[in-house]
């Protein structure tokens, strides 16, 4: 690639942080991530008209996991789009742009069985309804390795990154190394003051990639995560920036995994703290956030964690045993 390709951030305010999601200005111009279902007429449009663009020229929807927040414009953008644009998505999170009832059935499988919430499911319900513009098929299904041409001499490289979800992936511009990361990269977490992440293991291992392998020139953050004095990043990291939050992000998991291993091995014990039964480790982090503010990153996690730590208990039974 002869010349760099010029990256805008697009924000959309929802909640208790902004969506972003960010412009290729390539020849087969690209958004990545979408935001909510508002996201794409109250938001892109405006500002990509600021610079001379057109969202019914964009031809590439990146997405880059399948979260509400990340997803829920998708339709309308596509729509926007006249129905040109392809749209991408890892197939594991693939599920979550086809079905709104797939959010919802992730949450009763997740953090709704710490959550005293006999509302929850119809909550979450109205929210998907709410702020996803609609169920559609992806155009690509991608799982990590593909590239794709965004016309001309511009391309993207899709790397599979677990661990906030499980269908989580990076989009790297080749030539100038910059990435989007979408949610991948959690650091302190956002509003919630805690990483959230479905597969620790996955989480980690996709952090170290990251750090070691594409060293990322600029790094592109789906919400401003905060630095552990509560300080947020910006969306838009340079090379020391982006070093220091993977690095950071790293140690805040190996400090969580350490807390959840020894709750864990001491027994789970239900209590009327908001953090049951997962009290010891709030306790052992300082965390005095509300676990219950969706998206409820403390009990994603944790789950997580005990889901690793039970599926280890079996096998060395099998092993035992077997």
């Amino acid at each position: 690639m002869t010349e760099s390709v010029a990256v805008h951030p697009l924000v959309s305010p929802w909640g208790r942080f902004g969506l972003y999601s960010f412009f290729i200005d390539a020849p087969e111009p690209a958004i990545v991530d979408t935001g909510i279902a508002s996201s794409p007429a109250e938001g892109m449009v405006p500002a990509l008209a600021a610079i001379g663009r057109r969202i019914e020229d964009v031809r590439w929807i990146l997405l880059t996991h399948g979260h509400i927040d990340h997803i829920g414009g998708a339709y309308a953008l596509w729509e926007l789009t006249g129905r040109r644009a392809q749209v991408v998505i890892h197939e594991a999170d693939a599920p979550m742009l086809r079905s709104r009832r797939a959010h919802v059935d992730e949450y009763l499988a997740g953090r709704a069985q710490y959550l005293d919430d006999p509302d929850g499911e119809a909550k979450l319900t109205e929210a998907t309804n709410a702020v996803i513009s609609g169920e559609m098929e992806p155009t690509l299904l991608v799982r990590g390795g593909e590239t794709i041409s965004l016309g001309g001499d511009v391309s993207v490289t899709v790397h599979s990154v677990p661990g906030h979800t499980r269908g989580s992936v990076a989009y790297v511009i080749n030539g100038q190394n910059d990435v989007f990361v979408g949610d991948a990269v959690q650091v302190h977490g956002a509003a919630n003051g805690f990483p959230g992440f479905v597969d620790p293991a996955g989480y980690r291992a996709s952090l170290q990639y990251l750090r070691d392998q594409i060293r990322p020139r600029h790094l592109y953050l789906g919400h401003p995560y905060r630095r552990a004095d509560g300080t947020p990043y910006g969306v838009e990291l340079d090379a020391g920036q982006a070093e220091e939050a993977l690095q950071g992000s790293l140690e805040i998991e190996a400090r969580v995994n350490s807390a959840a291993h020894d709750c864990w091995s001491a027994g789970l014990q239900g209590s009327d703290s908001p953090y049951s039964p997962f009290t010891r480790v709030a306790e052992d982090l300082g965390y005095e956030g509300d676990p219950a503010l969706e998206p409820s990153p403390f009990f994603t996690t944790l789950n997580g964690y005990r889901t690793t730590f039970d599926r280890m208990t079996e096998d060395e039974e099998i092993n035992t045993h077997g």
